[in-house]
């Protein structure tokens, strides 16, 4: 049997590849340092608002830097509806794609600099969970989520005791990053009548 990738599966044996769609080099800048929360914040809102203007996916976006450098690591798209898979956040798929690069299921690894999430709009249940086990030491997010149900998306149990539990545990939180930016992604999604995919 072929399946989308084009290799020789079994049905009982899928295989599953998380790939960036084809303008990501165009719209990020792996080489430049972002120094302050604005900067790197505006690299999660660029993915995102490509992401709706070339009808690749839902408009939200994610970047993982370096804390202390500002360096980029990897960035995230919401690739749901793209690759069939309800786990695939933009959060989701920058956790995924910044481990690989580094080697490491944890961005917390004692030889690993101090990471954090970028995310342009406040994390659903799944990524804020997540954001727990990737091993970065801050979050910090753009729009709310009471922006993202204006639009129907809808984010889970999450709860101001989510967020006592991370920073209980040392991740730094911070809010509203570039909100008005970052609900203008929301907003375009919205005026293109893109797809709601809550289940």
């Amino acid at each position: 049997m072929v399946n989308v990738y084009g290799m020789n599966r079994s049905p009982a044996h899928p295989a599953v590849q998380v790939t960036y769609p084809d303008w990501v080099d165009e719209v990020v800048d792996w080489s430049r340092p972002c120094r302050s929360d604005e900067d790197r914040m505006k690299v999660a809102i660029a993915v995102a608002r490509a992401n709706v203007e070339r009808a690749t996916g839902g408009p939200f976006g994610a970047a993982i830097f370096e804390a202390r450098s500002g360096n980029l690591v990897a960035v995230g798209m919401n690739a749901v509806v793209r690759l069939n898979n309800c786990t695939l956040h933009g959060e989701m798929m920058a956790f995924m794609m910044a481990q690989q690069r580094v080697g490491s299921y944890t961005l917390n690894g004692p030889d690993l600099p101090e990471h954090e999430l970028f995310t342009s709009c406040e994390p659903c249940a799944m990524c804020l969970g997540a954001t727990l086990w990737s091993g970065v030491r801050r979050l910090v997010y753009g729009a709310t989520r009471d922006d993202a149900s204006l639009l129907n998306f809808d984010e889970g149990p999450v709860f101001p005791e989510s967020y006592h539990y991370l920073e209980d545990r040392g991740v730094k939180i911070g809010r509203s990053v570039l909100r008005d930016e970052a609900r203008g992604v929301l907003e375009l999604y919205r005026s293109k009548s893109g797809k709601i995919y809550n289940g």
